[in-house]
């Protein structure tokens, strides 16, 4: 975030309650992309651990192409995030695409790098270490 939204800050972090990470879209160049989808069935809950930032005007539009939202590879929604200081809304992107495939090894790095970078808790962090990956030249 620190590149693509050099001028809107961390606000704090939150949960996606009754979400799950996952990942969809053809296995492109460097693996499936990582999304969210819904899971309000799932017992116990299912949550995301979210960062959240205010956003500037310049940078909605910088994120916006970078997320791929003119050629609807992202959609934009907005949700409900459990944060420590009450719930918070926020936009959040949504991939338009199936759900399946693998990751690559190096794309769930940067999320491993950004969950621990934000404070994600230690479970959280093992359960995205023990996610599975697409191997290196596969």
């Amino acid at each position: 975030m620190g590149q693509r939204c050099p001028h809107s800050p961390l606000r704090g972090t939150g949960w996606l309650v009754g979400w799950r990470l996952t990942f969809g879209g053809e296995d492109g160049w460097d693996g499936a992309l990582s999304t969210v989808v819904e899971a309000p069935e799932a017992v116990p809950p299912s949550q995301v651990f979210v960062a959240l930032y205010d956003i500037t005007d310049e940078d909605v539009d910088r994120l916006d192409e970078w997320e791929g939202v003119g050629i609807g590879l992202y959609l934009k929604t907005r949700v409900r995030v459990q944060a420590l200081d009450g719930e918070q809304l926020a936009w959040l992107y949504v991939l338009d695409a199936y759900e399946g495939g693998l990751p690559s090894a190096s794309h769930v790095g940067i999320l491993l790098e950004a969950a621990a970078a934000a404070g994600a808790p230690d479970d959280y962090v093992r359960d995205l270490v023990n996610r599975p990956c697409r191997s290196l030249g596969a």
